[in-house]
């Protein structure tokens, strides 16, 4: 008689037997469990795994689909593994990239060579939609990782070989599709049909893949123009590829060989030099007396306006700061959520009317007494602080609504100036697997939010998807608002973040829910080699969340 184990599985809410050896995606059957959009993963004992995923144990189990985060990783995974695949097929001795999260795609460089045109995106998109149309199977292998790096490299894949040579495994794990083999740092789906929705557009000079919405995935993430970010990353990519170090495999490389001090001053230096001409061209304009300055969360936009403040200063200006937080409108005025609880992130929180005109007498050089916004009491009152204008002065203002047209909309045009500040993460793991800037900033909330505000990983964890939202909600709308965009992302951060992270994931239990990103992430930073914070300058738009910063905050 075959042995069974026992699996509780949250989709049913009861313990099932099984029999044992069977994988992920033959227990759903089993169970008969229906899910409007397919299964795409499954978490075990609170980490996501492949339906390749074999049981041996008793085991709790619950079932993705691509409404959840991880799910959506799958299958947007699984689409980058079939585009690989249709270049493979079509155009043979090109090079892909999948490099940048712009416009609610995806976009991709192709080194073909005039770019890529309309026909060569429909040849590629065609030739994908036959291969999920085959119903390929992804099949997960496991090897010595000695051996996966000789495969990669002799499909040239070098910057995958370099990543998992400096991964320090002895066994790794890849997937094949038909006759080629990439890794993906994360679960595929099962078998190419189970993709049911995607597209690929061309997109300046390369292409864009689009996937559906979590939120409605009956439908493509809508198109949204987003020109300046994409120079952004465009320009940080260009230079990446200059000095050599545009994957963490590279990354590695360079901090191994003794380069790592020498990394950490280019990137200060590009982000200080980026940092004065941002100044220079605002002190060029004599009419700009309002700087906004706005971005997500642990974005550092407030070290980046304290450093702007001194370059601005050595321009000759005298720059005051502004705290948004002071024009709330008293709490029994706050509008309230869709739950009825007080809504403090909507821009109708603030007191828009003594904002505009306080703002507008500044510019035109009146006396204005501050208001100050009493937090314990839900009040606003006048701080006593005064502030007389002066021909230098420029005031900075900071904060979540800095760049909603709603808050500015009846101050002079030619008087403001707009600033969108984001970690906008411009280095790979390799070619076909890009890092999410929400990574980036969520590592380093963790590290500040336990260094300053004693909490721990797993409440910046719980608390995250409730930020994003925020996020996705009053500050994402209003980027391309920016008159300019700042990158406070450095090269080399990842690396120098992961000491301090470490413990704090590694001490998030696997019996919480927050598990599911601390163990993700966790297995993201075991990709980096650690890099030292010893020569990181005291005014490093970093030290606002690893300590020892000269700002005071």
């Amino acid at each position: 008689m075959a042995k069974t184990i026992n699996i509780h599985c949250a989709n049913t809410g009861r313990t099932h037997k099984v029999p044992m050896g069977f994988n992920l995606e033959e227990v759903y059957e089993l169970l008969e469990i229906k899910m409007p959009y397919g299964c795409t993963s499954a978490k075990v004992n609170n980490k996501v795994e492949g339906m390749h995923y074999v049981l041996y144990n008793d085991k709790d189990i619950e079932f993705l689909d691509i409404t959840s985060a991880s799910g959506h990783r799958t299958y947007t995974r699984s689409v980058f593994f079939v585009l690989y695949k249709a270049v493979h097929d079509l155009f043979p001795n090109a090079t892909l990239r999948i490099d940048t999260p712009v416009s609610n795609g995806y976009y991709c460089h192709l080194d073909l060579p005039d770019g890529v045109n309309e026909e060569q995106a429909a040849m590629l998109k065609a030739r994908m939609q036959a291969i999920i149309d085959d119903n390929l199977p992804f099949h997960r292998l496991t090897c010595y990782t000695s051996e996966a790096v000789e495969l990669f490299r002799k499909a040239g894949l070098e910057n995958k070989a370099k990543l998992l040579e400096s991964y320090g495994r002895i066994y790794t794990h890849y997937y094949t599709l038909g006759d080629v083999a990439n890794y993906f740092y994360g679960s595929l789906l099962v078998r190419t049909g189970q993709i049911y929705l995607f597209d690929l557009i061309p997109y300046g000079d390369g292409l864009l893949i689009r996937v559906p919405d979590a939120k409605n995935p009956t439908e493509l993430r809508k198109l949204i123009p987003q020109p300046k970010m994409f120079d952004v990353f465009r320009e940080q990519h260009n230079w990446q590829q200059i000095i050599g170090v545009s994957t963490i495999g590279e990354l590695n490389a360079a901090c191994q060989n003794g380069y790592a001090n020498d990394l950490i001053n280019v990137s200060e230096a590009l982000q200080e030099k980026r940092i004065s001409r941002l100044a220079d061209k605002i002190v060029q304009n004599p009419s700009l007396k309002v700087i906004l300055i706005a971005g997500p969360s642990s974005s550092g936009k407030t070290t980046f306006s304290k450093r702007l403040s001194v370059q601005l200063m050595a321009c000759g200006k005298r720059p005051v700061p502004i705290s948004l937080d002071d024009y709330f409108v008293d709490r029994d005025k706050t509008p309230l959520d869709a739950n009825g609880e007080y809504d403090f992130e909507s821009v109708h929180a603030m007191n828009i009317p003594l904002f505009t005109e306080q703002m507008n007498a500044l510019i035109k050089g009146e006396t204005v007494e501050l208001p100050r916004y009493d937090f314990q009491t839900g009040k606003s009152v006048m701080s006593g602080t005064t502030v007389t204008p002066t021909k230098q002065t420029i005031f900075i203002l900071e904060g979540i609504h800095a760049l909603n047209p709603e808050l500015t909309k009846d101050i002079p045009a030619e008087n403001k100036f707009k600033i969108y500040a984001s970690a906008l993460t411009t280095i790979l793991l390799d070619n076909h697997n890009y890092i999410p800037t929400t990574d980036n900033r969520l590592l380093r909330r963790i590290v500040r939010d336990h260094k300053y505000r004693g909490c721990s990983a797993m409440d910046t964890i719980r608390r995250w998807p409730s930020v994003r939202a925020g996020e996705e909600k009053w500050i994402f709308p209003f980027q391309e608002e920016a008159d300019e965009m700042i990158n406070t992302a450095m090269l080399f951060e990842l690396g120098a973040l992961r000491e301090q992270a470490l413990p704090l994931l590694e001490a998030v239990p696997e019996s919480a829910p927050e598990y599911t990103e601390a163990i993700r992430l966790l297995k993201f930073l075991s990709y980096l080699k650690p890099i030292s914070i010893q020569g990181l300058p005291p005014t490093s738009l970093l030290r606002e969340f690893l300590g020892g910063s000269t700002f005071r905050y």
